[in-house]
């Protein structure tokens, strides 16, 4: 046995004797220490003080930040690398607009697509096993001769595999991406890429988000009056 085996070999029957060690090994008994406590003859002039209450935040929501109680959603393509943009317009509402909700989701494919794309997975590993073992498959299921398409797939077995892996992740991620990035502002749809074709500019934005909140502030006020 060279070093590699016997490393190989050792290290599991060193973790095994150690486990065995500390199972049979009695856990150390708590050392008790002894303290003197001294009592005092007059009692501390703090514990006679009514605890102090922190006054109630009477505060305007307003004045807490020009976007408190402004939730936004962006549902972009996570499949088309829209992360970026993403993080991008996040971090610019939140720092033009303090105290907004800013939340990241992924925006779903069509039905028939999700459920396609479900479908590839299934297909790369049915590829893999009838290169890996189609020499016993083909015989089970009443072939007497291996097809010739088998035959001529299992000559470049790893360049089969390979091409599957690399095509079946390609239609997957075709099938998941839907190049949206949609940007929803307290539920009302304020920009569409897939209605616009385009990405928002940051001053584009911001301007729609400045005018949703003046529409709702103007809301209020109708309200309230």
């Amino acid at each position: 046995m060279d070093r590699v085996q016997i490393l190989l070999l050792g290290l599991p029957l060193f973790l095994v004797f150690s486990d065995v060690v500390n199972l049979f090994t009695p856990p150390p008994k708590p050392s008790h220490s002894h303290r003197h406590h001294h009592h005092n003859q007059f009692p501390d002039p703090r514990m006679s003080q009514p605890p102090l209450v922190q006054p109630a935040d009477v505060s305007s929501p307003r004045s807490r930040g020009s976007g408190y109680g402004i939730s936004v959603e962006l549902n972009f393509c996570t499949s088309c690398s829209y992360k970026g943009n993403a993080l991008t317009v996040k971090k610019m509402l939140e720092t033009s607009f303090p105290g907004i909700d800013v939340v990241l989701s992924n925006y779903p494919p069509p039905l028939p697509k999700r459920l396609l794309s479900k479908l590839v997975p299934v297909a790369q590993a049915a590829v893999i096993g009838i290169m890996m073992g189609g020499d016993q498959i083909f015989p089970r299921l009443g072939y007497i001769q291996l097809p010739p398409w088998y035959l001529s797939m299992r000559a470049n077995r790893f360049g089969t595999i390979a091409s599957s892996w690399l095509l079946g992740n390609f239609v997957q991620n075709f099938l998941q991406s839907t190049g949206a990035f949609e940007v929803y502002c307290n539920g009302y749809l304020v920009f569409s890429k897939l209605k616009e074709q385009r990405f928002p500019s940051e001053i584009e934005l911001r301007n729609l988000i400045e005018e949703h909140i003046s529409s709702r502030i103007a809301a209020e006020g109708k309200i309230w009056t």
